[in-house]
């Protein structure tokens, strides 16, 4: 048995909806597309990510 650092792989602001991928390629995030349109949300706002406590970057196998 191990454990091992993890990271998020999407996220969405909670203000004004954008949303976010990792990209494990280039380690960077990335606007997710959905039906062809980014989903950009607000360019002004100061996002805060749907990223809680809940969240464990600990995981064990």
């Amino acid at each position: 048995m191990g454990t091992r650092l993890r990271t998020p792989e999407d996220r969405t602001c909670e203000r004004c909806g954008r949303e976010e991928t990792w990209d494990e390629d280039d380690g960077v995030w990335r606007i997710v597309r959905e039906d062809g349109e980014r989903r950009v949300g607000d360019p002004y706002c100061i996002h805060e990510w749907d990223i809680t406590g809940e969240f464990s970057p600990i995981e064990e196998y």
